[in-house]
């Protein structure tokens, strides 16, 4: 196994325990409740895996920092998937029989949450993915939750978006054919497009990792669209964007969740100007719990959270609110608090879990401006 382990106290935890070695209250103090993260630290989607890690991370912080929950602190066991297929469920089998965690936390490609989340599910130890929108993901049974919102959802709101703001009458789709995520979305676009009267004037596709999109694209361009639809992750995202623009492709560009990262901008540069795409959180939310943890995010770490933050922060929070709310911290009944979970307070909205284990909540809209993710309209479930 190649992946890498991270255990996590929090931030002066660890320390206090330190000053209080030796004596009797350390030795007889509780165990701390061990939860599982397997994310993406490395390789190809490192920025979404490291990402939503840091807002793991500052909540575990907090709520070590509160005491824990119910009179023990947590302790959070990071595997590492490598971006790779075949480490995800690698790592869930390490989580779920050596680390012994009651619960785990990702992973947010709805791909490797696939592959790893029945890993899980067959132990009884349930998982709440911080990103994984593929409407697969939780049908792989009663343990798998997310809070996140769907590929339905997103891919309908960027059709609408295209029929009632662009008004696009015609649009091009350009999908990773390895990617569940990529070619969900790229189906639940097609269909809406159809309810709205929107002609899909062509389709290509591309394999992840691919550098070279020019074929694809030119095919696209002579189709005559009025915008493009590329649901891809940031990497493959940035390098189609700026290959478009320098095939002199001028029309809106639109993608899903997977283009928010600073890397979008980093590899397209000024080609990412003039794209579109659905975020879980906006920086642009002027709420109180929104806007402190923006404050306390940055001060953390010295930069401004993505949306996948904000969502690997609600993740653990919501794990952590279950094992209170359910008195235990025992699998079965984290599982069963989950499920009941109404209007729980997340810094990406107010979260109901629904009979398919799905979050209920709105979705923010974007535009890349100068380099800026801005904020341009927020749609509700």
């Amino acid at each position: 196994m190649n992946g890498s382990r991270r255990s996590f106290l929090g931030r002066g935890v660890a320390l206090g325990a330190v000053a209080v070695l030796g004596t009797y209250a350390a030795w007889a103090a509780p165990e701390p409740i061990r939860i599982g993260e397997f994310s993406s630290l490395t390789g190809r989607e490192a920025g979404l895996g490291q990402y939503t890690h840091m807002g793991v991370v500052m909540a575990l912080e907090e709520i070590n920092a509160a005491g824990g929950v119910n009179g023990r602190l947590v302790e959070v066991i990071a595997e590492d998937t490598q971006s790779k297929a075949g480490e995800s469920a690698t790592v869930v089998r390490k989580l779920t029989t050596r680390s012994r965690v009651v619960a785990i936390i990702g992973e947010g490609a709805s791909g490797r949450c696939l592959e790893g989340a029945p890993i899980a599910q067959r132990a009884g130890i349930p998982v709440v993915s911080p990103a994984a929108t593929n409407p697969k993901v939780t049908e792989l049974g009663d343990c798998i939750f997310r809070v996140c919102f769907t590929d339905p959802f997103q891919g309908t709101v960027m059709a609408k978006f295209a029929h009632e703001t662009l008004h696009a009458k015609r649009v091009g789709v350009l999908s990773d054919v390895a990617s569940p995520y990529s070619l969900g979305l790229a189906e639940f676009f097609r269909q809406r497009c159809r309810v709205d009267g929107i002609e899909i004037v062509g389709e290509q596709r591309f394999s992840g990792g691919d550098k070279d999109f020019r074929a694809q694209l030119t095919a696209l361009k002579a189709s005559k669209p009025d915008a493009l639809f590329v649901p891809s992750y940031y990497g493959d995202a940035g390098l189609i964007l700026l290959q478009a623009r320098q095939l002199g492709i001028t029309v809106p560009i639109l993608g899903g969740d997977g283009f928010e990262a600073p890397e979008l901008v980093q590899v397209a540069g000024a080609a990412a100007d003039g794209s579109y795409f659905p975020v879980h959180f906006s920086l642009a939310d002027t709420s109180p719990r929104s806007r402190g943890f923006v404050e306390r995010f940055t001060k953390r770490w010295g930069k401004a959270p993505t949306g996948v933050s904000a969502l690997g922060y609600d993740a653990l929070n919501l794990i952590v609110d279950a094992i209170r709310r359910g008195g235990s911290a025992e699998p079965k009944a984290i599982r069963g608090a989950l499920a009941l979970t109404t209007s729980f307070d997340g810094v990406t909205g107010r979260i109901s879990i629904d009979s398919e284990r799905n979050a209920r909540k709105p979705a923010s809209i974007v535009r890349v401006e100068a380099g800026q993710f801005r904020f341009l309209q927020a749609v509700a479930p």
